[in-house]
């Protein structure tokens, strides 16, 4: 579908990158070390797991409404917003543009996947149409209790910055969002215990965003998840969250733009 430009040489030095997670360590916990020599998820998933489903978005949407991506995508956001466009089929590439303000919500685009361990595959640009564009994705399990919208974990790259992000005991977490949200209401500081333990839950590293093509590996396995681009370990993280027992769906979460292509999920377990 692409000519061979479509895996471009990776932009990332060579050099052995470690990082610690922020804020205090749990009695027991210990800093993940990303090593990228050490993993090729990529190489795990084929090796060791099933194809789930793959897509190469060789066609045409069907209008705006949830399904118009068509082969068992949906949208949680499109029907709020039918009027407007928020994913287009072109050229083989799925590229969305979110209306974040009028939906009230980033586009959430979703599909069935359904395992323990394993992960996803994607090409992924930044085409440079917006300020601060941004790819949050991950996995979610809506029939599971006591998590706000079935948000369970996710990655985020940004501009400066990417992230390893569990949701199920953190900040989607039903009990810690009650006990949150009114010091977010007061713009007040967090109490120094819910402070530390959210910091727990996430990894942040710096990156430099770009606008070239990239192939991202994305997967959980027992409580660990981890992150590569281009064929090298970014960072890994762990966190009890990311061995929920059912991934039930693979999601992407976009506030403005970005293109993706060629999507797989694997099942490993």
């Amino acid at each position: 579908m692409h000519s061979s430009a479509r895996f471009p040489t990776s932009p990332f030095p060579r050099f052995r990158l470690i990082v610690v997670a922020s804020g205090l360590l749990l009695p027991g916990a210990r800093p993940i070390v990303a090593n990228p020599a050490a993993v090729n998820d990529r190489v795990w998933l084929e090796s060791k797991g099933t194809l789930i489903f793959a897509d190469a978005f060789e066609r045409e949407e069907t209008g705006n409404g949830a399904k118009a991506i068509g082969n068992g995508w949906n949208s949680a956001t499109a029907d709020r917003v039918p009027h407007l466009k928020m994913a287009d089929l072109d050229a083989g590439i799925l590229k969305v543009s979110s209306a974040s303000k009028e939906a009230g919500h980033q586009a959430h685009i979703h599909h069935e996947a359904g395992f323990t361990d394993g992960g996803a595959v994607v090409r992924f640009r930044f085409p440079g149409l917006n300020k601060d564009e941004s790819l949050q994705l991950g996995f979610v399990d809506r029939e599971a209790p006591g998590i706000h919208a079935g948000h369970l974990c996710y990655a985020v790259l940004s501009r400066n910055s990417l992230m390893l992000w569990d949701w199920k005991t953190g900040v989607g977490n039903l009990d810690i969002r009650k006990r949150r949200q009114p010091y977010l209401d007061r713009k007040e500081a967090l109490p120094a215990d819910l402070d530390a333990l959210l910091k727990t839950k996430q990894l942040t590293v710096p990156w430099k965003a770009d606008t070239d093509w990239h192939e991202l590996v994305l997967v959980t396995e027992g409580d660990e998840m981890r992150l590569s681009l281009d064929g090298r370990l970014m960072v890994r993280h762990r966190s009890e969250g990311f061995a929920h027992p059912m991934k039930r769906w693979f999601s992407f979460l976009v506030p403005n733009t970005v293109w993706i292509d060629d999507v797989k999920v694997w099942k490993v377990k």
